[in-house]
């Protein structure tokens, strides 16, 4: 399971850059982040679901992609990101 819809809306407006945007790595960005602290404490109370913990490391794996993508074009966007969400990277 992942967050809801309206959730989803919420971050995507939330994140984006100008009106329409719903694929800037800032909304990606967004979007994993709360995938991967929903699969965290799916995973704490569930530590045998292999599949969800294989599901959480591909959207890590992702969201590292996209960070890495973003300090490279962009270093003051991939910044404020990091801040916005407590990243170290």
């Amino acid at each position: 399971m992942t967050i809801s819809a309206p959730n989803r809306q919420k971050l995507i407006q939330e994140n984006r850059t100008h009106e329409k945007d719903t694929g800037s790595p800032e909304v990606q960005i967004a979007v994993l982040s709360e995938e991967i602290k929903y699969l965290t404490s799916h995973l704490q109370l569930h530590p045998k679901d292999y599949s969800s913990r294989r599901g959480l490391l591909f959207k890590v794996n992702r969201r590292n992609k996209l960070l890495k993508y973003l300090q490279r074009v962009d270093a003051k966007r991939h910044a404020a990101v990091a801040i916005k969400f407590d990243l170290r990277r």
